[in-house]
């Protein structure tokens, strides 16, 4: 294996900039489009019970893919796969953007998360091979998750502002200059490996693990709609389960797995990707609904609804970035995960209590801080532990894992309070009905962020101080 110059202080802090943008894009493409969806479905025909598709064609084909799109970060190199997938991300940006019917809009839509699925476990991989084994890792990490709350509270802002001024195709078409951006400083701000693993690529794997990670969340995202015991509900979620039977069995059996099996039984990968999947049920939900109550509820417009949650996402960057690392060195992560993920089941029990004529000063603001004190000190250092928990040839992999693992939490969380939410407020609610609904599901993901923590607390039992050091193959 050769070895190449490192790159220069100035491009590693560049180069995470644009890994930082990425994560920052593929969450902002989830919530961009909440505002303009009422346009989206007058436009384009889509009935009201078509219309969830304009988010959960993405979300489905961002979670299936994201565990291939590790593996090709492994095999391929990260740089390449992670520029692949912003071009991708474009392409489905132009398609969603200037799509004239439901099927032309919901395959955009897909072919974005196609994208996204790429780049997020290439931007973890390029993060560790920038600053793995080095002092600046866990503010680096700090950045890193900084970027995933303010993409989702800069999407609802961008949505109203973009839907409000301009047209909806625009909630798609702002992501095409920031891919630009990132695009152009690619090859001279991220690191480029040799090959570090075998060249054949898992194909049956690769089908059975999204087939079957796309089927369940498809049959939980629409259930709501068509009834959680009904034929269609158990037999697209019994097909999936069995998908990803049929994907560990090939794994077993596979010379180049997709996923090695023996990662799992890495120290701490399964605890820290249990965290990730629960606070990604509980702070996605949370956010969600909470927007909701405030435009719904309370009479918010889009723009300020969007501003009503700027002092979340300003903590979530003052605490990620500059007390997080610190406590996490003095406390360790298991102890700074547990911590977080109590506050943020505190925070949405206490936003339980909203009313049906409630203030945001009162009934939101400070309750949604402790929530979002709670995430920013449990995000970085979970998703620390789950890639520190892999060998450096496997990142790719490992980052796909945790990523798949919030990504698919937050799906199934969301579905499943959606439901939650419906089923107490009925077809038709008042505003005091709905305010039943957001609290029972305010409740809900209370539950989740508790049992996370309790996960936590009893499987996170040899935590880890060291980190990977970088391979040897990383150049300009």
């Amino acid at each position: 294996m050769s070895t190449h110059p490192p790159l220069s202080p100035a491009k590693r802090w560049l180069g995470l900039v644009l890994i930082a943008t990425a994560q920052f894009v593929v969450i902002m493409d989830t919530s961009i489009i909440g505002v303009a969806l009422p346009d989206i479905q007058k436009d384009l025909g889509f009935t009201p019970e078509s219309l969830s598709w304009v988010f959960n064609a993405y979300v489905v084909a961002f979670g299936g893919l994201l565990l291939l799109g590790g593996r090709l970060s492994d095999v391929f190199g990260a740089r390449k796969i992670f520029a692949l997938g912003w071009i991708i991300l474009i392409a489905g940006s132009l398609l969603a953007g200037a799509a004239n019917s439901v099927g032309l809009e919901i395959a955009g839509r897909a072919i974005q998360g196609a994208g996204s699925a790429l780049i997020a476990p290439a931007a973890l991989t390029l993060l560790m091979m920038l600053f793995g084994g080095t002092s600046d890792l866990p503010k680096a990490f700090a950045v890193y998750g900084a970027a995933a709350p303010i993409g989702g509270t800069a999407g609802v802002f961008l949505g109203g502002v973009l839907t409000e001024y301009a047209s909806w195709p625009w909630v798609f078409y702002v992501t095409i200059p920031i891919a630009a951006f990132v695009l152009a400083f690619t090859a001279t701000s991220l690191p480029r490996t040799v090959r570090k693993a075998s060249g054949s690529i898992d194909v049956a794997g690769a089908l059975t693990v999204t087939g079957g990670l796309a089927a369940v969340v498809y049959a939980v995202v629409n259930a709501p709609e068509v009834g959680w015991l009904t034929l269609p509900t158990l037999g697209i979620l019994g097909g999936g389960l069995v998908l990803l039977v049929i994907f560990f069995i090939i794994q077993a059996r596979s010379r180049n797995p997709l996923m090695r099996l023996g990662l799992l039984r890495a120290p701490l990968l399964g605890a820290a990707n249990g965290a990730q999947l629960l606070l990604g049920a509980a702070w996605v939900s949370m956010w969600f609904f909470l927007n909701l109550y405030l435009q719904q509820v309370l009479g918010a417009t889009a723009f300020a609804a969007g501003a009503a949650l700027l002092p979340m996402t300003g903590l979530v960057v003052l605490v990620m970035i500059a007390w997080a690392p610190r406590l996490q060195g003095r406390f360790g992560a298991k102890s700074l995960i547990v911590t977080g993920l109590l506050l943020l089941a505190a925070g949405l029990v206490w936003l339980s209590f909203v009313r049906p004529d409630g203030n945001y000063v009162v009934d939101v603001l400070p309750a949604s801080l402790l929530a979002a004190l709670g995430m920013s000190l449990a995000f970085v250092p979970s998703l620390g532990t789950a890639i520190d928990a892999a060998p450096p040839a496997e990142t790719g992999v490992a980052s796909g894992l945790v990523s798949t693992s919030y990504q698919i939490g937050s799906a199934l969380g969301l579905a499943v309070l959606t439901a939650v939410v419906y089923g107490i407020s009925g077809t038709d609610p008042s505003r005091a009905e709905l305010t039943q609904g957001y609290s029972a599901a305010f409740i809900g993901a209370g539950i989740l962020a508790l049992a996370g923590a309790v996960i936590t607390g009893f499987a996170m039992t040899k935590p880890r101080s060291s980190t990977p050091v970088p391979d040897e193959s990383v150049s300009v």
